[in-house]
């Protein structure tokens, strides 16, 4: 979910990194030691309830324990608003709530940090932290061999099956994962929302899973799952607004001011959101500590192998724009804080952001006073290539931008950015999958097919960390939502176009130890034709690269056959052909132009000292290797 500003205006490619330009480091606010054990944590002789309330005459927890009795319970206050209450009765399973009492106020709150609830609107649950993990000593794939696949739970199944998406159901569908390649799932919000369908991007219990979902022992399956079919995975997670409904956070404890949401939001101007006036107080110190919790139990407690924040810049600036009279510092401060002890506990475990401006600070080291993800999603990858392959006509697509947006790093890494043509933003809102924007109505024709094979092969071939949206590699038409399952016939129907996926997968992996290239640092775009709207660049790992390690990617954007078209070449011998998207055994419409690769012959041209042809289909893409 985000509000992207415009892309940048695309340059000529430039083989040498822009500088950083981190913001400016500012003074962190005052931070309060931690109470232990917040919410309800079970032990053996029962369980300890704990909860802020600041405003509150009263507290007291009432439950199935105690016949919801509120003079059962009462909690003890503590310092600086805390209240707390040792209960052996409660036990794993009970439901309960907080009663508060302020002034003639008598309120009834879910726990702020309940792992488990009945619903969005019903009871919060004692959450048993035992689980059998078992073999689970998943090692997080090198970042530079990471494959995502974004999907979303609640569509995630058959249309025949479930009425709703789980965390079950998700479990069903990862070997085929699996075997089309990928390492890394990124799940959208799964944290519990109103009602049984949403994006998730509506957290009204930011600390349980959602319900219809399965639930925290559920989603702790699929990671224990995931992590034996050695997948990877990224929770989404959003810190920019809570809620807006089913929200207890909402005047917890009675207290508010301007009409605001009281203890745990603004209740000022800078509680302004594109989705609420429900910003948290950043600079709170209990609101700070309840973010930071809850970014690192998915981390800890859930074993998740990252997290991917939500639309930050409206965390780091009241209108998510590059605005200094709305920045919110303590926004800023609070994500380099929580990146920070993640980088000092597990630095092996990745943090993605999506802010969408092109701000390097982003991903600039805590240290330098950047925020200290690890990658952003990309607009200047995403949007170029979206305009480049969905132009209808040739002639107005821009090699020149494409370059651009190959080209691109933050911070001088290539992996510092997430790059797609599609995600749960891209396809929504107004907007269609890629095959459906070439030609609505008419998903599965030619023109759709090879454009949106061209956007795949530079996702998996550029510089990056490439992400796949689910269905993309089945020819998903039409636009996401949260009520139409994915068709999963179609992986059948399609199932060439499933393996040209798998292929260039493997590529981008170097699981065949042609490739390593795809997964280096080094990136030279070394042939813009923008009359014949052809590019070719070269990637590599180390050093001057070499047989094994460069790879040439060729992308012919125009429907245009060449027999023999003339590149650069960077070193002498032949240069086989290990993937051509126009293999008939893609797809029974392809034209099964056969391209060999190319004999390099020495000699300059585009600025390298060897140079070779190859026969290039239309709308075909090329990936040469020694």
């Amino acid at each position: 979910m985000s509000t992207a500003s415009s892309p940048k205006s695309a340059s000529a490619p430039s083989l040498s990194p822009a500088a950083p330009k981190a913001q400016t480091p500012r003074a962190a606010p005052a931070r309060r030691a931690p109470q232990p054990g917040m919410g309800a944590v079970p032990h053996a002789g029962g369980t300890t309830f704990r909860v802020w309330a600041p405003h509150a005459d009263t507290v007291a927890v009432i439950g199935t324990f105690n016949e919801w009795k509120a003079d059962a319970d009462p909690l003890q206050a503590e310092e600086n608003g805390y209240w707390a209450l040792d209960v052996p009765a409660a036990q794993p399973g009970d439901e309960y709530k907080f009663q508060i009492v302020n002034g003639d106020q008598t309120l009834c709150r879910n726990d702020p940090y309940a792992r488990q609830v009945t619903s969005s609107a019903g009871n919060s649950v004692v959450f048993d932290p035992n689980f059998d993990w078992g073999d689970d000593h998943f090692q997080m794939p090198a970042w530079n061999d990471l494959v995502i696949y974004e999907l979303h739970v609640g569509t995630f199944h058959a249309p025949d099956q479930e009425r709703v998406g789980t965390f079950t159901s998700a479990i069903d569908k990862l070997p085929y994962l699996r075997d089309l390649g990928i390492n890394c799932i990124e799940l959208l919000p799964a944290t519990e929302f109103p009602g049984s369908r949403s994006w998730g991007y509506n957290p009204a219990n930011p600390f349980a899973l959602e319900s219809d979902y399965g639930g925290g022992l559920a989603f702790k399956e699929l990671v224990k799952a995931a992590h034996r079919h050695g997948i990877a995975v990224v929770l989404d997670v959003v810190y920019n607004h809570f809620g807006p409904g089913d929200l207890d956070l909402w005047r917890f404890d009675g207290w508010s001011e301007n009409g605001g949401g009281g203890i745990y939001f603004y209740n000022d101007w800078r509680a302004q959101t594109p989705w609420g006036d429900n910003r948290p107080d950043y600079g709170r110190p209990e609101v700070r500590q309840y973010i930071r919790d809850n970014a690192l139990m998915w981390l800890e407690d859930y074993r998740v192998d990252g997290l991917r924040a939500d639309a930050i810049a409206f965390v780091r600036n009241v209108h998510g724009e590059e605005d200094p009279g709305a920045d919110l510092p303590e926004g800023w401060d609070l994500m380099r804080w929580i990146n920070a002890e993640i980088d000092q506990t597990m630095p092996w475990k990745i943090t993605i952001a999506e802010d969408m401006r092109g701000n390097d600070g982003i991903t600039a080291p805590v240290a330098d006073g950047g925020q200290g993800f690890d990658a952003q999603w990309d607009s200047a990858f995403v949007y170029p290539v979206h305009a480049a392959i969905t132009a209808p006509n040739d002639a107005d697509r821009d090699m020149v931008a494409v370059a651009g947006a190959l080209t691109q790093t933050y911070n001088g890494d290539a992996f510092r950015r997430v790059i797609y043509t599609e995600s749960h933003d891209e396809v929504a809102n107004g907007k269609h999958r890629i095959p459906e924007e070439i030609m609505p109505g008419a998903a599965d024709s030619w023109f759709p097919k090879k454009r949106a094979v061209l956007g795949a092969a530079l996702v998996l071939t550029a510089p990056g960390l490439p992400m796949l949206f689910q269905g993309q590699e089945f020819l998903a038409d039409g636009s996401f939502s949260d009520d139409q399952p994915l068709h999963w016939g179609r992986a059948e129907e399609f199932r060439g176009l499933v393996q040209l996926y798998r292929d260039l997968i493997r590529l981008r992996r170097n699981l065949d130890g042609h490739t390593r290239g795809l997964g280096g640092q080094h990136t030279r775009v070394f042939h813009v034709n923008n009359d014949a709207k052809v590019i070719a660049f070269a990637r590599w790992a180390d050093g001057d690269g070499g047989p094994g390690d460069t790879t040439v990617v060729v992308v012919n954007f125009a429907d245009r056959a060449h027999e023999a078209y003339a590149i650069g070449l960077p070193a002498g011998g032949d240069w086989p052909c290990r993937f051509n998207s126009d293999w008939q055994g893609y797809d029974g419409s392809f034209g099964d132009f056969t391209s060999l690769g190319a004999a390099a012959e020495p000699g300059d041209y585009d600025g390298l000292g060897w140079h070779g042809t190859v026969a290039l289909a239309p709308y075909g893409v090329l990936v040469l290797a020694q």
